[in-house]
């Protein structure tokens, strides 16, 4: 089973996939891991596209069954092909953008608030996160996903709202027990 799970910021994508991992004892792979260096400052250089697929892809080829985490539209058409199944997880925007600030505050502390250069970082992420709704944005936002979940070649599943792990664990495990 090759699973991807995918959302806007703060849906739930790694909290689900790595439960998801858990109870299926599957590797679970974060697409942050991938589009990211490793960087004094964190999140803030991107690798070479080029490069970030290779070393996904590396990690895949090593498993018969795995679970993606995170958005791959800007990825490549390829990764519509490599997927059994694909959960899309939407909550509204006032949770998602709580659960930001909340994971924030969890990484870096006060220094969100205190530190000029994280400050700013951090506003930059809320105002890209809070623009996901709005169709005309032109980064990553929720119409972009629906077009993309609209082209793959596997079933979907769509969950929406502030539901609980457990829940959408059940939904997922059900639906594989289906297939």
């Amino acid at each position: 089973m090759k699973i991807h799970i995918l959302g806007a910021s703060c849906a739930g994508s790694t909290t689900l996939g790595e439960a998801l991992s858990a109870a299926l004892n599957i590797p679970y792979f974060d697409t942050d891991r991938f589009f990211w260096e490793k960087s004094a400052v964190p999140y803030t250089v991107k690798r070479e596209a080029r490069v970030r697929n290779r070393l996904l892809k590396d990690e895949l080829r090593k498993s018969e069954n795995y679970i993606v985490g995170g958005s791959l539209v800007s990825w490549g058409e390829e990764w519509k092909q490599m997927f059994d199944l694909v959960v899309f997880l939407y909550l509204p925007k006032e949770i998602r953008l709580e659960r930001l600030v909340k994971r924030e505050i969890e990484r870096y502390g006060n220094n969100i608030y205190d530190d000029p250069q994280r400050h700013n970082l951090f506003l930059e992420f809320i105002d890209w996160a809070s623009k996901y709704d709005d169709r005309s944005f032109t980064g990553r936002n929720i119409g972009i996903h629906e077009n993309w979940l609209a082209s793959v070649n596997c079933p979907v599943i769509k969950i929406e709202g502030d539901t609980t792990v457990a829940e959408r664990l059940s939904r997922i495990i059900d639906a594989i027990d289906r297939n």
